[in-house]
This record gives C-alpha cells, sequence and structure tokens, in this order.
C-alpha cells in the first residue's frame, strides 16, 4: 500500500498501472466509512498476493486528482475507489461495500493466478530461448499453456516457437484450441489468423520446387499461382522478406486475385514480425494535471514499417 501525492502519483499510480492493476481508494481523516473500508482494502491486497496494488489517496490533503476522478465518475461522495489498469482508470465503487461485492469488483479487473504464473513462463522462455536452451524454453512455453489454456499470449508464443523449430506436428495440436479464432470472419484473432497462414504455407509448400516456380514466372510474371507457392515456399522456411516480396508482386499487379489471399498473407508476415507493445510507463506531463495516462512510444521497427509503406503504395 502506498499514499499518492501529486509528486508521485504519475510514477506509483499512472505508470504502475501498467504493469499491474491498482485500486485507488479516496478517503479523508473525518470520514466513518474510509475508516471501516481502509482495513478491508488492506486484507484484500495480502489474500490476492500480488494481482492488483493499492495506493491510498486523502481528498483533503491532494484535493486536485480527488476532484477530477469525481468529475470523470460522476461521484461526490468518499470512501470512492478507482481502478487503474494500463495507465487509465476504468472502474470504481462508492462506499464501504462489504468483503464479498469488493471482491466481485477486483476479480473483474485484475488477472487471475493462473495467468499471472502463465505470463512468469513466457517470460521465463523468452530469457532461455536467448540463451540457447530450446528445450527448457518449450517446456515454460507448454507449461504457461498448460496452467492458463486461455492464455493468449502464451498459446501464439508456444504455436510460434514450435514453427520456428519446425515442429509442425505439435505446433498444429497446439493450435487446434483456437483455429476457430483464426478462422472467424467477422472477428477475427490477428495474431491466431497469422499463425494459421504460417501453418498453411508449411503444409502447402512441403513439395514445392523452387527452381521450377522461378521457371514459371520467369516465363510467365503473371503466374500468381507459381508466385502465390514460392511466397509459401518462403514463409515456411522463414525468409520473411523474400515472401513479402512475391506477395507484393501480385498484389500490385491483381489486388483482388483469388479472394485477396496475397494481401492477407502478406498482412500475416507482418503480424509474425511485429513485436506486442511492451507495457511501458506513461510518458512524463508537464503543465496541468493529467490522470489518464498514454502509453509510452514504442520503438518502430525500420523493416515491418518499410513493408508497411511498400503494402499502402501497392494498395492505392
Amino acid at each position: 500500500m502506498i499514499d499518492i501525492t501529486l509528486q508521485n502519483f504519475e510514477a506509483e499510480l499512472i505508470n504502475a498501472s501498467m504493469r499491474q492493476p491498482v485500486l485507488l481508494d479516496i478517503w479523508a481523516p473525518w470520514c466513518g466509512p474510509c475508516r471501516t473500508l481502509g482495513p478491508l482494502l488492506e486484507k484484500l491486497e495480502t489474500a490476492y498476493a500480488g494481482r492488483f496494488a493499492l495506493a491510498k489517496l486523502n481528498s483533503d490533503e491532494v484535493p486536485e486528482i480527488a476532484s477530477q476522478l469525481s468529475q470523470m465518475f460522476g461521484v461526490r461522495s468518499i470512501p470512492f475507489c478507482v481502478m487503474f489498469v494500463d495507465g487509465q482508470p476504468v472502474d470504481g465503487f462508492v462506499g464501504a461495500l462489504p468483503e464479498a461485492q469488493i471482491r466481485e469488483f477486483l476479480d473483474k479487473h485484475v488477472p487471475a493466478g493462473e495467468e499471472l504464473e502463465a505470463e512468469a513462463d513466457v517470460e521465463a522462455a523468452e530469457g532461455l530461448m536467448a540463451e540457447g536452451d530450446v528445450d527448457a524454453a518449450l517446456a515454460k512455453l507448454a507449461h504457461a499453456v498448460d496452467t492458463a489454456p486461455g492464455d493468449d499470449n502464451a498459446r501464439y508464443e508456444y504455436v510460434k516457437a514450435l514453427l520456428e523449430l519446425g515442429r509442425l506436428d505439435e505446433a498444429r495440436a497446439a493450435f487446434a484450441p483456437v483455429a476457430a479464432q483464426a478462422a472467424d470472419t467477422i472477428t477475427p484473432h490477428a495474431r491466431f489468423a497469422a499463425l494459421a497462414v504460417w501453418l498453411t504455407a508449411v503444409e502447402d509448400a512441403a513439395g514445392a520446387d523452387p527452381a521450377a516456380l522461378q521457371a514459371a514466372i520467369a516465363a510467365n510474371r503473371r503466374d500468381f499461382d507459381a508466385r502465390f507457392t514460392l511466397a509459401q515456399h518462403h514463409l515456411a522456411h522463414q525468409r520473411f522478406t523474400e515472401a513479402m516480396d512475391e506477395l507484393l508482386e501480385i498484389i500490385m499487379r491483381d489486388k483482388a486475385w483469388n479472394g485477396e489471399v496475397a494481401r492477407k498473407a502478406y498482412v500475416a508476415i507482418l503480424e509474425l514480425l511485429t513485436k506486442p507493445a511492451p507495457k511501458a510507463a506513461a510518458e512524463a506531463r508537464s503543465g496541468t494535471l493529467e490522470l489518464a495516462g498514454k502509453a509510452a512510444a514504442v520503438q518502430s521497427d525500420p523493416l515491418i514499417d518499410q513493408y508497411r509503406r511498400k503494402l499502402s503504395m501497392a494498395l492505392f
């Protein structure tokens, strides 16, 4: 538990909520219900074991923050609690609620214990992979998926690692539970859809003859079937830019060919190459007080930026 002031609110509230949910308890010394709620919230912070952090703000001492939040939520009384997630105030409640109701509120916003464990496994796997300990990294990722089957990031990283290592059967089995999400035409899961494109490329390009495909393209530059198969062959062997170059040739000549399959594959490769934005601290502010923090700028990848521009130019 930490007390929030004008001096530390950005570091201890906005920035801290980029790493884990932070529940802000707005109280005052003269408020009877506040004295009832405070110890209960401290008890729950301990019981939830790191799944959220508790911060307290004395509304008499820091009226600037208290009044902004009160206006934002249309609240005029205390105790008033606000949940911050990823630098933003996302929800709140008023009054000294019973423990069961507070737990219900918390459970809407804080990660489950299994999710935290899976997140730790994925982070550990990244380090192990960087050190070259592939088997240990895969074991961590497999454990993450087993621990939290619904954790999309853990499953994505596991399937991606298996494909990078050429373990197609295992990748296919790990991907099967989310295949429907990848194929959903209304609200597709972009990262899973990208994995589906990669899996298909590995399967379809298994017997491809690159020399024969290149000869066919040299004879007819509009042989889109040959180009697409060659692009799949490149993707299957993780030659991502070469795959996009072939797909771009199709897009420039016939954007709508075969149901825009070339564009879809190109976008999928960009997704595979794009690293997820890290949970970063909110940017520093100056001047007037602003509580709605914004994510820090993510360092762009020049290669991805270049290929995004190429696609934009080919489409317009």
